[in-house]
C-alpha cells in the first residue's frame, strides 16, 4: 500500500512534466530570457486531513479565492511592466512560471519543478555549475508554505521573494540564507499591535490565533513583547477550524476582556468574526492582522456592526498605476478565447500541474480591482527586486545589458542584499535578515456604509525614522464615542500605590500612600516611596514638598531684643562689679559676701554669655555652650548664694549657741569649702554629660510635617537630671537659710530678696519645662534663653541693686556706725525676747 502511494506522488510529479507544454500555453507561464517562479493560493484547502502517505494534490478540486487571484494577476502585471520597460532591463525579456500553491505539505510538484535543471534535481551540484529552471521566485502566500518549501529553494541559494510570509522565524539567516520578504516581519507587526494598545491605554486583552506557524509567531513574540509593558494578555487560543468558537468567545467574555487581537489567516479570523457575529458578542475591539484587515467579504456580513470596533493593520496602500487597464485588457482577451477548444484542452491536460482554474474566467474586471489590495504592492515590489537585482548583475545600463554574462542564483542573491531604490513613492531596501522598511497603516472599519469603507487613521514608519501616531478623531467607537475600556483594574487615583490582585500584573487594589510617603509610577506603581528627611507630603500623594528649615534667626525681633537684654544685663553686672571693687571696704560689700560677691557677678556674667548661643543655625559647639556654661556657673553662683545666706544665720544666731562650730567654720573658711565642693561635684557632673552623651544639633523632623526644626537635644537624662537636681537643692538650701534669717537685723536680712529671686528662678524653670514637654517649636529655645535671663535679672534685682542704689545714692547707710547701730538694736530685741 505504501509503495503505491509512493508511486502515485512520483507519478503526478512526473507528469508535471510531462504536460510542460501544455502548461507554457496557458496565463500560468511566459516565456523569457530569465524565468521567475510564481506561488499563489488560487484556491484554499479549508479542512488538511493527516497524511498516512506520499500523496500529491490537484488544488482545483477545493474553494476558489478571488484574493489569490488577484495576487497571481499583480504578478503577472509586474512583469509585462518590466518587459514594457526601456531602461530597467533593456533588450532582456522576464519570463514566468506560476503554480497554484494551495497546500502546506502537498505542494511539492511545482517546487521541484523551479529548482530542477532539464527535468532532473542534482543536491550535490556546486553553485556555479548549477542553473535551475527559476533564477528567482516570490511567494508562497502564508508563513507555513513558507517554512515548508523555503529549505528545498535556499539549500542552493535561489533568491526567495516571498510577499505573503511575515513570520519572524524566517529572519534566521544561518536557517534560511536566501529568503527575503516585501512584506514586514510578524516582529514589527506585533510591536505596531503593541503600539496601538498602549496608545489608548489598554491592558486587559485576549490574542487568538490559528494553527499554524504565522499565529504561534505571532503569540511568542507578543507574549514577549509585552513584558515590562503593563499590557497583561487575558486569554490566548490557537483555533483550528473545527474549534468550539462558541466556548472560546464567551470565555472572554466573561473575563471582561474588550480588545481581542486576532492573529491568524483569512480563513480562521472569518469563522471568529462570524462565530462572535452568531453568539451576540457586543461592543468589543477588535485588532485585525494585516492577512484579514482589508478583508472584502466581513464587512458585509449581516450583523458585524453590533459585534463593535475593527482596527485593522495593513501595509501602506500604495496605488499600481496601470493595474486596472491591464486587467480590463486582460479579461477582454480571456472572455473571447473562453471558449476555444484548443485552450480548454489545455487546460484538460495541465490540471495535474495545478496550473487549471476553471472559475478564473468567470471573474469581472471589476471583481478582481476590487478585491483585497493588501499584498498588490508586496509582490509588485517582490518583482521588481528580482529585475533590479538582475539588471545590476547583467551591469546593465539606460540602452542595454550584457546578455552574454551569466546569472547564477546566488550571484543574484548578492545583488538583492545591495538594492536600495525607489519604487511608487516608497523606498525598497532590506536589512541584513533580509527584511524591508516598515509602512504600516492603521485602518478603520466603517461597516455602516454601502458599500463598507477603510478608513487611514493611523501610521507607523520606520524610515527614515521611526514614527507612529493615531488621529483619535477619526475614529467613532461603538462606546458613545469615547475609547473602550478595557483593563483589569481602574487605575489607581493620584497618591495610591497598587496592590497586586490575583496572578496579573494588571490586576490590583489600590492603596492610599501614608503621610511622608508618595507614589511614582514611572519608577514602581506598586510601592510607596518615603520622603526624605528634607521632603514631606500628605497622605496619598504622588510628591514630596521641601520642608522648610527653621532656627531661632539673628534677624528676628525677638531674637533682637533678647539679645539687647542679655548685652544690657552683661554691662549692668560688670558695672556692679566695678562698683564693688570700688567701695570693696564699705560695710555693704561685706554684708553682700565681700569677696565672694565677686565670685558670684562673675558666674552671672558668665552664664548671661551663655544667652548668644541660642541664635543662628545651632552646631554641637553652640548647643554645648548654651547649656554648659550656664548650669555649670549658674549653680555655682547658687552655693555661693546659699552659702551666703548660712553664714548670715550662722553669725547672728549659731555664734551665741554654738560658738565651737562657728570657731571651726571660720578658721578652715567653711564657706569656701563648701562653695568649692559642691563647684567640684558638678563640674564632674558637667563632664559625665558631655563624655556620657553631650548636647548636640538635632533635626526635629517629626513635629511639623511641613518643617525641620534645628535645636539642639538635652543629651543624657540621668546626667541632666543630677544637674538640674543639684541647683534646685541648693536654690532650696538658699530659700531655707533666708526664711532662718528673717528676724536678722535690716541691713543683714536677705530674705526678701533672696526668696523673690529664688521663686523667680523656680517658676521660670516650671515653666519653661512645662511648655518643653508640651509644645515644640523653635521659639522653645527663645522660652530657655528667656528663662535663663530671667534668672539672672532676678538675682540682678533683688539682691545686687539694693545694694548698688544704697552705695551709690545712700551714702549714709553705708557706714561701719549705721550698720552697728542696727546690730545693737537686734541685739537689744533678741536680749529681751
Amino acid at each position: 500500500m505504501l509503495l503505491s502511494s509512493i508511486y502515485s506522488f512520483l507519478l503526478a510529479f512526473i507528469n508535471c512534466f510531462s504536460f510542460k507544454v501544455s502548461c507554457l500555453e496557458s496565463e500560468f507561464s511566459l516565456e523569457g530570457d530569465y524565468l521567475l517562479g510564481g506561488l499563489f493560493a488560487l484556491h484554499e484547502v479549508q479542512h488538511a486531513t493527516p497524511l498516512f502517505s506520499p500523496e500529491a494534490i490537484e488544488c482545483s478540486r477545493y474553494s476558489f479565492s478571488k484574493s489569490g487571484y488577484q495576487m497571481f494577476q499583480v504578478m503577472r502585471f509586474a512583469v509585462e511592466e518590466i518587459n514594457n520597460s526601456t531602461t530597467l532591463l533593456p533588450n532582456v525579456s522576464l519570463g514566468y512560471e506560476i503554480f497554484d500553491h494551495c497546500s502546506d505539505t502537498k505542494n511539492f510538484a511545482s517546487v521541484f519543478s523551479f529548482i530542477s535543471k532539464n527535468d532532473s534535481i542534482k543536491p550535490k551540484e556546486k553553485l556555479n555549475n548549477y542553473q535551475p529552471k527559476v533564477i528567482a521566485l516570490t511567494g508562497p502566500y502564508g508563513s507555513t508554505r513558507t517554512i515548508t518549501i523555503a529549505p528545498l529553494i535556499t539549500m542552493d541559494l535561489i533568491p526567495l521573494v516571498t510577499y505573503g510570509a511575515s513570520s519572524y522565524a524566517l529572519s534566521n539567516k544561518l536557517q534560511y540564507p536566501s529568503f527575503l520578504r516585501t512584506v514586514p516581519s510578524n516582529k514589527d507587526l506585533i510591536e505596531m499591535i503593541i503600539r496601538i494598545i498602549q496608545w489608548f491605554g489598554w491592558n486587559w486583552v485576549a490574542f487568538l490565533g490559528s494553527q499554524d506557524d504565522y499565529s504561534e509567531d505571532g503569540l511568542r513574540l507578543f507574549s514577549k513583547y509585552i513584558q515590562n509593558t503593563g499590557i497583561c494578555l487575558a486569554y490566548q487560543e490557537a483555533l483550528s477550524q473545527r474549534a468550539n468558537y462558541t466556548l472560546t468567545l464567551k470565555k472572554i467574555d466573561m473575563l471582561n476582556i474588550n480588545v481581542i487581537v486576532v492573529f491568524a489567516d483569512p480563513q480562521y479570523a472569518s469563522s471568529i468574526i462570524k462565530a462572535a457575529i452568531a453568539n451576540n458578542i457586543q461592543n468589543k475591539v477588535w485588532i485585525a492582522s494585516e492577512t484579514w484587515a482589508m478583508n472584502q467579504q466581513l464587512p458585509r456580513e449581516p450583523g458585524i456592526g453590533k459585534i463593535g470596533t475593527v482596527i485593522g493593520i495593513t501595509e501602506r496602500l500604495l496605488s499600481l498605476p496601470g493595474f486596472d487597464e491591464f486587467i480590463y485588457k486582460e479579461r477582454g482577451t480571456t472572455d473571447v478565447n473562453h471558449n476555444d477548444s484548443a485552450d480548454s484542452e489545455v487546460k484538460s491536460n495541465s490540471k495535474t500541474c495545478n496550473q487549471d482554474c476553471d472559475c478564473c474566467t468567470l471573474l469581472t474586471a471589476e471583481e478582481i480591482i476590487n478585491e483585497n489590495p493588501t499584498f498588490s504592492y508586496a509582490i509588485y515590489a517582490a518583482i521588481y527586486t528580482i529585475a533590479h537585482a538582475l539588471h545590476k548583475a547583467l551591469q546593465c545600463d539606460m540602452n542595454e545589458c550584457h546578455k552574454n554574462t551569466t546569472v547564477k542564483p546566488y550571484m543574484l542573491l548578492g545583488q538583492i542584499k545591495k538594492l536600495d531604490f525607489p519604487l511608487n513613492g516608497r523606498q525598497v531596501k532590506y536589512d541584513d535578515n533580509g527584511d524591508p522598511t516598515v509602512s504600516f497603516s492603521v485602518i478603520h472599519w466603517h461597516t455602516e456604509t454601502d458599500p463598507p469603507r477603510f478608513d487611514m487613521v493611523g501610521r507607523y514608519d520606520t524610515y527614515p525614522e521611526i514614527t507612529f501616531t493615531i488621529n483619535n478623531s477619526l475614529l467613532s467607537w461603538h462606546n458613545n464615542g469615547s475609547v473602550p475600556f478595557s483593563n483589569c483594574s481602574v487605575e489607581c487615583k493620584e497618591g495610591f500605590s497598587r496592590e497586586p490582585d490575583g496572578f496579573h500584573s494588571c490586576c490590583f487594589l489600590c492603596k492610599k500612600c501614608p503621610r511622608n510617603s508618595y507614589v511614582d509610577y514611572s519608577r514602581d506603581p506598586y510601592a510607596c516611596f518615603p520622603c526624605a528627611e528634607s521632603e514631606w507630603s500628605d497622605e496619598g500623594s504622588a510628591k514630596c514638598k521641601a520642608r522648610s528649615v527653621v532656627y531661632l534667626q539673628f534677624t528676628e525681633i525677638s531674637s533682637i531684643t533678647v539679645m539687647i537684654s542679655a548685652t544690657c544685663l552683661i554691662i549692668l553686672l560688670f558695672a556692679i562689679f566695678f562698683l564693688f571693687t570700688y567701695n570693696y571696704n564699705t560695710p555693704v560689700v561685706r554684708s553682700a559676701g565681700g569677696s565672694m560677691c565677686f565670685l558670684m557677678l562673675t558666674c552671672l556674667i558668665m552664664s548671661s554669655i551663655s544667652v548668644f548661643f541660642f541664635f543662628g543655625q545651632p552646631t554641637s559647639v553652640h548647643c554645648l555652650l548654651r547649656n554648659v556654661i550656664f548650669a555649670f556657673f549658674f549653680t555655682v553662683f547658687l552655693s555661693c548664694m546659699a552659702v551666703r545666706s548660712f553664714q548670715i544665720v550662722c553669725i547672728f544666731k549659731m555664734a551665741a549657741k554654738f560658738p565651737n562650730v562657728h570657731s571651726l567654720w571660720v578658721k578652715y573658711n567653711g564657706q569656701w569649702l563648701f562653695v568649692g565642693f559642691f563647684s567640684v561635684i558638678h563640674l564632674i557632673s558637667c563632664v559625665l554629660w558631655m563624655t556620657v552623651s553631650a548636647p548636640k544639633a538635632f533635626r526635629d523632623s517629626l513635629t511639623f510635617k511641613d518643617q525641620i526644626i534645628l535645636s539642639c537635644e538635652i543629651g543624657n537624662t540621668v546626667t541632666i537630671s543630677i544637674i538640674v537636681s543639684m541647683g534646685w537643692f541648693l536654690g532650696f538650701l538658699c530659700l531655707l537659710f533666708s526664711y532662718m534669717g528673717r528676724d536678722l537685723p535690716k541691713n543683714y536680712n536677705e530674705a526678701k530678696s533672696i526668696t523673690f529671686s529664688l521663686i523667680l528662678y523656680n517658676v521660670s524653670w516650671i515653666v519653661y519645662f512645662t511648655a518643653y514637654l508640651i509644645l515644640k517649636s523653635q521659639y522653645i529655645q527663645l522660652l530657655n534663653a528667656m528663662t535663663q535671663l530671667a534668672s539672672i535679672y532676678g538675682i540682678l534685682i533683688s539682691y545686687f541693686i539694693p545694694k548698688s542704689y544704697i552705695m551709690i545714692f545712700q551714702p549714709q547707710k553705708n557706714t561701719p556706725a549705721y550698720f552697728q547701730t542696727s546690730i545693737q538694736n537686734y541685739t537689744q530685741t533678741i536680749s529681751r525676747t
